[in-house]
């Protein structure tokens, strides 16, 4: 892992903390304010709050990157680097109570090819009194309770009938619903344990696949990078890696092509 990297890691950290701060202060909160986007999805005060917050350091400490964020839109993006924000990725747990929310921090670094790859990772979820991180060729980790960072690892389970699948719901899959399910029966064991918390139990070995059919790029690019670091995969359904791809399935890569097999169209 660089310097350079290592500079941007405890950067997103600090980010993280002031995120915590508030999104922790609203967590259950009597006069938290909901209002509704345009497409149809909840946003709370503590989401803008959050995002404001950590632009407004962005601008201070990198002001020569780019932002992506779910709240508050995009701004430099033909920059070399940018920095992918959710504020809050679980909305709606967070504002019924149930602690399984997080903010999602990462840092995309464009590619002499032209790819763009995400460098270095956040998944702050301070209700569950966990974070994880992730910079490239530095692995990944999960630091519990304030504890001592703890290097983390995908499984080595190689057989879908040993495997254990998380997800968020059945709404969303459309015509891929059938195969979903399928792919679930196929499995010892299946658990809707949702959003970022997947895609983690995926990294820390607990659960072998992780698949969600709808998700934009502020939903993926730090767990793309942990499950990477991890030794796992992230890919879109389709199996192109990367968090670009709209959806996302996280993998001990052991069952990766078994998993974008299972899921693939039968016309495509």
């Amino acid at each position: 892992m660089s310097t350079h990297y290592g500079e941007d890691l405890a950067l997103a950290h600090r980010l993280a903390d002031a995120a915590d701060a508030i999104t922790l202060a609203r967590y259950q909160a009597l006069d938290l304010t909901i209002t509704t986007k345009p497409d149809n999805t909840p946003v709370t005060d503590a989401d803008k709050s959050a995002e404001s917050a950590i632009r407004a350091m962005l601008d201070r400490d990198r002001p020569d990157d780019g932002i992506v964020g779910e709240e508050f839109g995009t701004q430099g993006l033909e920059r070399d680097r940018y920095w992918v924000i959710d504020p809050i990725d679980g909305t709606k747990n967070f504002m019924r109570g149930v602690p399984t929310w997080a903010t999602l921090i990462a840092l995309m670094e464009k590619q002499e090819d032209g790819s763009e790859v995400v460098v270095a990772g956040v998944v702050s979820a301070p209700a569950l009194f966990r974070r994880w991180y992730a910079t490239v060729g530095g692995g990944a980790f999960v630091i519990v309770n304030g504890q001592t960072p703890k290097k983390i690892s995908v499984s080595k389970v190689a057989k879908i009938e040993d495997a254990s699948i998380s997800y968020s719901d059945l709404i969303g899959w459309g015509n891929r619903l059938e195969n979903f399910q399928h792919l679930l029966q196929s499995a010892w064991r299946t658990r809707a344990h949702g959003d970022f918390w997947s895609h983690m139990l995926v990294a820390e070995g607990a659960v072998d696949i992780a698949a969600e059919p709808s998700l934009a790029l502020w939903d993926m690019a730090a767990l793309d990078i942990i499950v990477r670091e991890a030794g796992g995969q992230f890919s879109n359904l389709d199996g192109k890696n990367g968090s670009h791809g709209g959806n996302g399935l996280s993998t001990n890569s052991a069952l990766h092509d078994y998993a974008v097999q299972s899921l693939r169209l039968k016309n495509a």
